[in-house]
C-alpha cells in the first residue's frame, strides 16, 4: 500500500506538472497569435519596450561589466598553472559571448521584468482592471500581454548584445591595467576568436529568454489568485519558472548550436 500511495502521489504530480506546462504552451502560442494579428496598441509597445529594453540597461551593465573582469581574473588564474596565460581573451570572449552574457541577461530580466509584469497584472486582475478591458471590449491578450512579449522578442537580443561588449570590456580593462596584457594584441585575439555563428547564436538565446521571461510573467499575473496574497505568489512563482525555464532553454539551445 505505501509502494502503491508513493506511486500514486508521483504520477499526480507529473501529471499535474504536464498539464500545467500544456497550458503554458497554449497561452505563449495564443500570445504569439496576438502579436501578429491587429489591432497593435502603440503606446502600450512603447512602455513595454521602455520598461523591458531601456530601464533594465544599467543593471544589465554593470552584471556585465563586473562578470568580464572576474572571468578575466579566473581565467588568468586557472591559465597560469598550465603557462597558458594567454588564452584570456579568448576564453573570456567565447565565454561572455557563447553563454555567460545571454544567460545573466536572461536572469537578470527574470529578476526584474518577469516580477513587475507578474505583479503589475495580478495587481489588475485583483481590482478588476482586466474585467473592465473585457466590458470595453478590448482583449486581455491583445491589450496586456502582446505587448510586453513583442517588447520582449525585440529588447533582451539587444540587451545581450551590449551585455557581450561591456562584458568583453570589463575583461579587456583588468586584462591590460591589472594583468599586463598588451592592449593591441588583447583586441586583435578577440576580434579574431569570435565567429559569426557565436554572435548569432548569442543573439538568438536572447530573444528565447526574451520570450520566455515575458511570457511566463503574464502568464502567472493573468492566473493569480485573489488578494495581495495572491499577488505575491504569482510574482514569485513567475520568477522562479522564468529562470528554471531559461536555464533549460540555455541547454537546449546550446546543444542545437553545437551540432550545426
Amino acid at each position: 500500500m505505501i509502494l502503491a500511495d508513493l506511486l500514486g502521489g508521483l504520477g499526480r504530480s507529473v501529471l499535474t506538472a504536464l498539464a500545467a506546462l500544456g497550458r503554458i504552451v497554449i497561452f505563449a502560442l495564443s500570445a504569439l497569435s496576438h502579436i501578429l494579428r491587429p489591432p497593435l496598441y502603440p503606446r502600450e509597445i512603447g512602455a513595454a519596450l521602455l520598461n523591458v529594453g531601456w530601464l533594465s540597461l544599467p543593471v544589465v551593465a554593470l552584471t556585465a561589466i563586473f562578470t568580464g573582469g572576474a572571468l578575466a581574473l579566473q581565467i588568468y588564474a586557472g591559465g597560469a598553472r598550465f603557462n597558458a596565460e594567454a588564452v584570456v581573451p579568448q576564453i573570456v570572449a567565447i565565454g561572455m559571448v557563447r553563454e555567460l552574457g545571454p544567460v545573466l541577461v536572461g536572469l537578470m530580466i527574470a529578476a526584474r521584468v518577469t516580477s513587475s509584469i507578474a505583479a503589475e497584472i495580478a495587481t489588475m486582475k485583483v481590482t478588476e482592471q482586466i474585467d473592465a478591458l473585457v466590458t470595453l471590449s478590448t482583449h486581455p491578450m491583445k491589450y496586456l500581454v502582446a505587448p510586453r512579449v513583442l517588447a520582449g522578442l525585440i529588447t533582451v537580443p539587444l540587451l545581450v548584445g551590449i551585455g557581450d561588449i561591456i562584458g568583453i570590456a570589463g575583461g579587456y580593462t583588468v586584462a591590460v591595467r591589472t594583468l599586463g596584457f598588451n592592449a593591441a594584441a588583447y583586441l586583435q585575439n578577440t576580434v579574431n576568436f569570435l565567429e559569426l555563428h557565436d554572435i548569432i547564436s548569442s543573439l538568438a538565446k536572447g530573444a528565447a529568454f526574451g520570450f520566455v521571461a515575458s511570457v511566463m510573467g503574464c502568464y502567472f499575473g493573468m492566473h493569480s489568485g485573489r488578494g495581495a496574497q495572491g499577488v505575491g505568489r504569482a510574482t514569485k512563482t513567475s520568477v522562479e519558472a522564468a529562470a528554471v525555464l531559461i536555464l533549460a532553454a540555455n541547454f537546449v539551445l546550446t546543444g542545437v548550436f553545437f551540432t550545426l
